[in-house]
């Protein structure tokens, strides 16, 4: 009786942030993790998986100098799957007020923003807070509940021209989209390496959906 081989899922590395926290929850979660530098190792991978933090300006120079920044867009074009966590997600859109002039991805129509200024809110939005789930049905949001805590840590929040991608809001100030769905991309404004048992079913619930989909 052979053995079910776990699909592989690209860490996408541009050399900013802990990767390891990321490669160690999607490992933990049942998932085999390949840290992707070059676009020839993107081949493997039965996913890509974009984590993020700096700036996306600087992010998106990076993957360009890396070489990864058509490949993921090529990837996305084929509608191959892929999760987007915190600026993994924000890349996906047009533009950025973090970064004026540097273009996002623009696989989803729409912009970046800065949480409001002068309304007293604390910035960044930082700590764990509700998702408000509006398509439980979703890959991703199998067996979370209705309101789950995830951890947050952003100053700026994409604003989606398409309502139907938003997949789960959240409230700070103002309500905002905490992901997306459409087709086999998936992506999230919040931390699941950093959201303990609910950030680990996400995790399982996105490699689960690599195995029904091969």
């Amino acid at each position: 009786m052979s053995r079910e081989v776990s699909p592989i899922l690209g860490l996408v590395d541009y050399g900013r942030g802990n990767l390891r926290s990321v490669q160690r929850a999607i490992e933990h979660a049942g998932g085999t993790c390949l840290l992707v530098h070059t676009p020839a190792e993107t081949e493997q991978c039965a996913a890509l998986v974009v984590p993020g933090v700096g700036s996306f300006g600087d992010c998106a120079l990076q993957l360009r100098e890396a070489g990864l920044w058509d490949v993921i867009k090529d990837w996305l074009g084929a509608d191959r799957p892929y999760l987007g966590i915190c600026l993994g997600y924000q890349l996906l859109f047009d533009s950025s007020e973090e970064s004026p002039g540097v273009e996002g991805l623009g696989v989803l129509a729409g912009k970046v923003v800065h949480f409001p200024r002068g309304s007293g809110l604390k910035i960044p939005h930082m700590g764990w807070n509700q998702l408000h789930i509006g398509t439980p049905s979703d890959r991703l949001m199998k067996g979370l509940g209705e309101t789950p805590d995830f951890y947050f840590v952003h100053s700026y929040y994409p604003v989606p021209e398409d309502p139907s991608v938003v997949t789960s809001t959240c409230h700070y100030g103002l309500e905002f989209a905490a992901s997306v769905t459409r087709g086999n991309l998936s992506a999230i404004q919040f931390h699941p390496e950093k959201s303990q048992n609910l950030g680990l079913t996400m995790l399982r619930n996105f490699i689960s959906s690599l195995s029904s989909n091969s």
